[in-house]
């Protein structure tokens, strides 16, 4: 099975997806047809891209009447914060390495 991180930047990889997950985000739970409106790729399209949002645990949707809302589950990525986090520990250690080499070189 895939890891985790391998999936979700998979799915934030596609700019329509993330522009569809960013929008939920900022904007809260919304319709297909809301963002359809939004996105400039037809309903299809956008159903599609959602779908592969849900699969990777970033939006989840529900149903009113004929209707479907989707809202962005924003806990499905905390294992990419957590990632950039220890990715930031590792440069700044290394950027701490290196100001120390160029100080005894300057010596």
């Amino acid at each position: 099975m895939p890891d985790t991180h391998d999936i979700l930047f998979r799915t934030l990889a596609d700019p329509t997806r993330r522009a569809i997950f960013e929008r939920l985000c900022r904007h809260g739970e919304q319709t297909v047809g809301a963002l359809t409106a939004q996105s400039g790729v037809s309903q299809p399209a956008v159903s599609k891209h959602l779908g592969v949002l849900k699969q990777a645990g970033l939006v989840r949707d529900r149903h009113e009447g004929r209707q479907t809302h989707y809202s962005a589950e924003l806990p499905a990525l905390s294992p990419l914060i957590d990632w950039t986090k220890q990715m930031a520990g590792f440069w700044e250690s290394r950027f701490d390495d290196l100001e120390d080499l160029l100080k005894r070189m300057d010596q």
